[in-house]
């Protein structure tokens, strides 16, 4: 009999860490892109990359539970403009937005934690 060789190896292996700059990078870059994009950045950053390091995990979910929370307070700001405090809640959710991720970029940059004020904390 010939001999068994062993299985070919399986293509789906687990994601290797990422580097310390490449976490900076990345976490930065999903906070930018909550200006731009609203909550997708974090989502598709925190399904594709929270196990590829600490670092890179804490920041994509707290860079989604914001956005999660500004998107609530958009929805009720949207409906609340039928009697007008509606703009100023939809106004007020944009200036967050844009202060609270750049704040939370460069402390990424920088390589340090950070924790939005004023969230709903829907992942850990």
């Amino acid at each position: 009999m010939s001999e068994a060789t062993p299985p070919p190896a399986a293509p789906y292996q687990a994601q290797s860490q990422l580097s310390p700059a490449d976490e900076k990078l990345w976490a930065t870059l999903i906070h930018i892109g909550g200006i731009l994009f609203s909550f997708l950045p974090a989502l598709i950053g925190y399904i594709v990359l929270k196990d590829r390091g600490p670092f890179i995990r804490a920041h994509t979910a707290t860079a989604l539970n914001f956005q999660i929370t500004l998107a609530i307070a958009g929805f009720v700001g949207g409906i609340l403009t039928v009697i007008g405090i509606g703009f100023l809640i939809l106004a007020a959710v944009w200036i967050l937005n844009i202060v609270f991720s750049i704040m939370a970029a460069i402390a990424a940059n920088k390589g340090e934690w950070y924790t939005y004020p004023l969230t709903i904390k829907f992942l850990s």
